[in-house]
């Protein structure tokens, strides 16, 4: 067996190869992005010249791409050429990245130094995002990507899914600014669910004849993408959590623990149409946590009814009106079109 001064020389070395790596990749991608924005400058400005675009587009575009390809090998076809060309037209605001790029005798690690916080993703993210039109919702993915560190995957995810549709659809239209200049804030507990939730990836389909405990398991099984969907600072508590009051036994589906809101959050699944019923058993939950489990330094507990079908109307005469603890969300296998969010956003 290694002694343990071995074992503390061998993964104190092994972390510093490893960061080291690390910071290696960072600087050559800050590096690449830097250069493909400073190439979408200059093809901009060429363009600007004189030649049209449609003439530019077919001609001189086509024959860079054949030098470049030629001399530098792979990634610099004409898409990704074009690709530059509008990380250029959408990021050129940016003033540091566009001040540095002006300056060819700067040398790269001031360069390096001086990128913006907000400009420190993969080409490949970027690539991403362009594909966005909406200025506020490419802004909105770019900080969302940043802050919580997303795969290229996780984000077109977030995009496929309408994640900024989603929680648009919950704000005013001061509300939908902010989310494009500060990303997602939680301010108000139902903050922290995307509306409606989806769960296209538990592999149910619509028409499957699927009980209660079939959602759950699904659930479980797909545990983190679950509680990425729900939202920010989600820790999962567990699952048919039993309350027992005077012999009889109740069961939690699911139980979870908020970091930002400091408070337990219940989930009830229910893949009928939400009853009074349901909302007077999810009222009992929270006041036995709130009375029970929580101390006395944590926010009340929230209850979350997960339902197939939602009735507002129940809610509204079933709850007080100040009564903000439990609110229902209506969830969905399959995805509404952006089309459809984006309509209920005007």
């Amino acid at each position: 067996m290694m002694p343990a001064e071995q074992q503390q020389l061998f993964r104190s070395v092994q972390e510093l190869i490893e960061n080291a790596r690390s910071s290696v990749v960072k600087q050559v991608n800050s590096t690449m992005v830097l250069t493909y924005f400073q190439i979408g400058r200059m093809i901009v400005e060429d363009e600007q010249g004189g030649t049209s675009y449609a003439e530019y587009g077919t001609n001189t575009m086509f024959k860079l791409s054949q030098h470049l390809t030629a001399v530098f090998g792979r990634g610099y076809s004409v898409d990704n050429l074009q690709y530059m060309r509008l990380f250029y037209m959408a990021y050129r605001n940016y003033e540091t990245l566009s001040r540095n790029s002006e300056n060819p005798e700067t040398n790269s690690a001031t360069l390096l130094r001086n990128l913006p916080t907000g400009l420190n993703l993969s080409w490949s993210h970027y690539v991403t995002l362009l594909k966005i039109k909406n200025d506020q919702e490419r802004k909105f993915y770019e900080l969302e990507t940043s802050r919580n560190n997303w795969s290229v995957r996780e984000l077109q995810r977030q995009i496929n899914t309408s994640y900024y549709e989603r929680l648009a659809l919950s704000r005013d239209k001061d509300g939908v600014k902010k989310l494009a200049e500060e990303g997602q804030i939680i301010e108000r507990s139902t903050d922290i669910l995307k509306s409606p939730v989806i769960l296209e990836f538990l592999d149910i389909n619509e028409d499957h004849r699927y009980s209660e405990n079939d959602l759950e398991t699904a659930i479980i099984n797909k545990l983190e993408h679950f509680m990425l969907e729900l939202g920010k600072g989600f820790l999962f508590e567990g699952r048919q959590r039993r309350i027992s009051l005077e012999g009889d036994h109740f069961y939690i589906d699911l139980s979870f623990y908020n970091r930002l809101l400091k408070c337990f959050v219940l989930i009830d699944l229910k893949i009928g149409k939400l009853t009074h019923q349901d909302i007077g058993q999810m009222q009992m939950y929270v006041n036995y946590y709130d009375r029970k489990i929580k101390q006395p330094d944590e926010n009340p507990t929230i209850g979350i009814i997960l339902c197939k079908e939602d009735n507002k109307a129940v809610v509204e005469f079933t709850l007080p009106l100040d009564n903000e603890q439990i609110f229902s969300r209506e969830y969905k296998l399959y995805l509404p079109s952006k089309d459809e969010l984006k309509k209920q956003l005007l």
